[in-house]
Order: structure tokens, then sequence, then C-alpha cells
């Protein structure tokens, strides 16, 4: 989870083209445009005009279509709408094309478990991005997480259109529903939700508490009509208590400190230092995103493993789509008893 991100030789570059260069795909086409120097071959937009810009801005070359673009590419990095996933990631993996697509994975389990067969059949590496795995202060963490037994979750950000045609669990929370399973390592067996729209037709407010098949519990809050941006991450397990702040790329550990017996607590109070050790948590840094794509470069040259497999993607799509389904089922069990109130 610490990938060194860095220009590669033509010796060992794929050639990488992006699908989509919205304000998101911009950013795909600047890094890998740098990463893989004349070996990014370019990039494919459904608007002409936001091509041109993007194309003049970053003196790279845009592609009439994707099917173009696939006749050049050995690789490519999709970010177009989820809606659009499944159709063009099926397009490149039948084209024996290794594929990025960034979070949600897909729109729904079956086409995830679709683009797994094809990645399989083509034999070639399949990565989804979920970019926080590559946050600094998760980054930092890793090396001090040993069994969490609960997790406490909060992202929270203003209203952004983009994103708003899906309920915020597939657009923010489902970053946190891999960062869970990641920490804790094992399959959700229980799920239990709540939430309501507010400024869409979609859920804009969200909060879910999850079980694992250990005992584990995640409890995980999204937002997407808050004043403030905050996104904070919090750990407990036997060793001590983790807190990160995602938004700032920092965090510390608390834990007992080893010389200290146990027994003294019972005889009279105690100062906190004098038993907990406070351990502030650093990771090299690096923007983010360049060590993600960077991780998918060396995956296609051997040099590291995928960083976020397509099963690992289709988890996390599979927990935000059982999280829905608890809010949906919640907001019917509200309206029945309402109109039952009225009656």
């Amino acid at each position: 989870m610490t990938p060194e991100s860095r220009a590669f030789s033509k010796s060992d570059a794929p050639r990488v083209g992006v699908v989509g260069a919205g304000g998101l795909g911009v950013h795909h086409v600047r890094i890998l445009r740098d990463l893989c120097g004349d070996r990014f071959a370019g990039f494919v937009d459904e608007n002409p005009g936001r091509a041109a810009e993007v194309a003049t801005q970053h003196g790279v070359r845009v592609y009439p279509s994707l099917s173009a673009m696939l006749d050049d590419v050995d690789a490519v990095s999709i970010v177009v709408p989820t809606t659009a996933h499944h159709a063009v990631a099926s397009a490149a993996l039948d084209r024996g094309k290794h594929v990025f697509v960034e979070k949600p994975f897909t729109v729904t389990l079956a086409e995830a478990d679709d683009l797994l067969v094809r990645a399989r059949a083509a034999g070639v590496l399949l990565q989804v991005g979920h970019v926080e795995r590559f946050n600094r202060a998760v980054r930092a963490a890793m090396p001090f997480v040993d069994g969490p037994r609960f997790i406490e979750s909060d992202r929270l950000a203003p209203f952004n259109p983009r994103g708003s045609d899906v309920a915020v669990v597939l657009d923010l929370m489902i970053h946190d529903l891999d960062l869970v399973h990641t920490l804790v390592g094992l399959r959700v067996s229980d799920v239990q939700a709540m939430g309501m729209p507010v400024l869409t037709p979609q859920i804009d407010i969200a909060n879910a508490r999850l079980t694992f098949a250990n005992g584990a519990v995640a409890n995980i809050t999204a937002s997407r009509v808050s004043r403030e941006r905050l996104r904070k991450l919090r750990i407990f397990q036997r060793s001590g208590y983790i807190s990160l702040d995602l938004a700032a790329g920092t965090g510390e550990f608390f834990r007992l400190r080893g010389d200290f017996d146990p027994m003294l607590l019972a005889r009279a109070p105690r100062a906190l230092e004098e038993f907990v050790e406070r351990v502030p948590l650093d990771a090299p840094d690096g923007e983010p995103l360049v060590l993600e794509l960077s991780q998918f470069l060396g995956a296609i040259a051997g040099r590291n493993p995928v960083a976020v497999t397509g099963e690992e993607g289709r988890e996390a799509l599979e927990a935000a789509l059982r999280i829905v389904t608890a809010i949906e089922a919640a907001q019917q069990v509200m309206r029945a008893s309402d109109e039952s109130a009225r009656a």
C-alpha cells in the first residue's frame, strides 16, 4: 500500500489511454501523461468541446472514438459515469486490454460479475479505483492495524451536482466501505442502515452499521448536505486507538505503554500520559491518485500486485447496495407508520 510513483521508461511502460476527461478524468490524463511520457496514447471524450480543451491544455492526443483508441493501447483508465462503466470496460476487456475503472465498480452486481469473467477470459488485469487506500493517513496507519473491533467513519461534504445521480452511499460512503473491508479483512454479515433524501430524489445522508463475521462493527456516516468537509476515521482495537484525519492526511495512535503495570490503575487515579503512549503516524507524501495509477502501471509491468482487485471492488459495491436496500426498507416502514398514524 505504499507504492513509489515515478515515470516509466519506454521498455516497461504500457501504452495507456483514458476514457473520459471530465472533472476527475482530466487528472487521469495529466498524471498518466507524466508517468508514461510518450507511451501515453491520449484520451477520448464524448464532448467535443471538452475534448479540444483538455487536448490543448495538456498537449495530448484526442481520439475520435473508443474503438480507435483501443487500436493503439495496452491499457485504459475508465473515468466515465458509473452507468457506462460496464459497456466501456467490456469493450476494452474483450480487446485484451488491461483496465482501471473508477469506483463504484459498476451499477449492479451482475455487471460486476460479467466484467470479472471477461477479465479472466482475456487474461488481463482489472483494478478498481478506491483512491482512499492511498491516502497518506491510511498508509501511515496500516502497519499499526491489528484486529479492529470497532470502526467509526464520518465523511461529510457540501453538495456537489457531480455524483448526485446516485445515492450518497454509492457516491461517497463507498470509499469508507472499501476501507473498513480492508481494515477488518472479512466479509459483512449484517447491515442496518437509515438515510433520506434532502436535496435530490436520491439518498443524500446515510448512516450504516455493519457487523462482520468475527463480530467487529463499523459505524459509517456519509452526507453531501454538510456546510463543511469532514473525513475522519477512528479504529478501536485491543492494542489501542487509531485516529485518522483523511482530509489532512494525518493520524495518531494511542497505545498502552509497554512498561506500565495495569494493576496501578486499581490503586489510585493516574494521568493518561502515565499509561498511554501517543505515536504520531506519518508516511511519505504523495498525491493519492498518482500513487494509485502508478500502482496500476506497476501491476501491468509485474512489479507489484493489483492494489484493488475487481473482486474487492465488487465486495464494496455489494455492501453499498445492501445498505441502499436496507435504507429503502426502513423508509417503507416509516411511511407505513406515518400513514397508520394519520388514519
